[in-house]
């Protein structure tokens, strides 16, 4: 697996070259993309003021419905991992519970994210062999019609406490569970994707930049074809370990009625994953 570069959203060859890096990598990286990174930059200042401040205790998520707060002591534990990552988030749905002040701001990121994300899932399938293609239950960018599953989740790494547990990292390796998941480059770097031959390789952070890794999901539905790659984020070393690192993660989710295979509907495939999370 070579190098991850990235692709210009505006040239000719763009969903080529995009797809081609999916299939190689399991991850896309795009430049001068529809999202204003004026935009992704307000948010994250916006949400820097929300997770230093007391009034994210009054967002407690919901464990039925999974929106809302994830304190640091209910943050996840990877599949295969007994020590949890070092990061709070809050998960995001434009059904679900926000901040006055901060959900216009996240409802307008969510749709433009989305209409993206159908045009990318368009561009998955015109470059998908028609052997692969012809699995799909359904044109891949339908998928996400009608969804109210997909979720954008603002991730905030608070800075390394001096006593951290020596197994305990940001976030540990794990593949993501859906279709495909949409990320601006964050404010500090530390995502990292595993090759091959199982070494890592640094994924570009330069600001601006989007991230596209395929998810579970899509892998599931091209038998294989395209690889749900593990990736990690790692924990900063010296000075930078006492910044913090926000990032935007949008998680693209199927209809839970939408067939990926033989064996799972995305709704049957999601409940067995957040099972195995729970560890239940």
């Amino acid at each position: 697996m070579g190098e991850l570069v990235a692709v210009d959203y505006t040239a000719a060859d763009a969903d080529e070259k995009f797809v081609q890096s999916l299939k190689e990598t399991g991850f896309g990286v795009l430049k001068n993309h529809p999202i204003p990174e004026s935009t992704v930059n307000a948010i994250y200042q916006s949400w820097f003021g929300f997770f230093g401040s007391d009034e994210k205790q009054n967002y407690l998520f919901d464990p039925k419905k999974f929106d809302g707060f994830f304190p640091t002591t209910m943050a996840e534990t990877a599949k295969g991992h007994t020590i949890r990552d070092i990061k709070e988030y809050y998960h995001f749905y434009p059904w679900g519970r926000c901040p006055d002040g901060l959900k216009q701001e996240l409802d307008s990121y969510y749709a433009n994210a989305i209409n993206l994300a159908s045009t990318l899932l368009s561009w998955v399938e015109k470059h998908t062999p028609s052997d692969v293609a012809k699995g799909f239950s359904e044109p891949l960018s339908n998928m996400i019609q009608g969804s109210d599953q997909s979720l954008l989740r603002v991730l905030h790494y608070p800075p390394l406490p001096d006593d951290v547990d020596p197994g305990a990292i940001r976030a540990s390796a794990h593949e993501d569970i859906n279709l495909l998941t949409i990320l601006p480059a964050a404010n500090e770097p530390g995502l990292q994707v595993q090759k091959q031959d199982g070494s890592w390789l640094n994924v570009p952070c330069d600001f601006g930049n989007l991230i596209i890794n395929v998810g579970d999901m899509l892998q599931e539905a091209s038998g294989t074809y395209f690889p749900s790659t593990t990736h990690r984020v790692i924990n900063p070393e010296g000075s930078n370990a006492r910044k913090s690192r926000i990032s935007l993660p949008l998680f693209l989710h199927p209809r839970p009625d939408v067939t990926l295979s033989e064996r799972y509907t995305a709704g049957s495939y999601l409940a067995e994953r957040l099972a195995e999370l729970r560890g239940s």
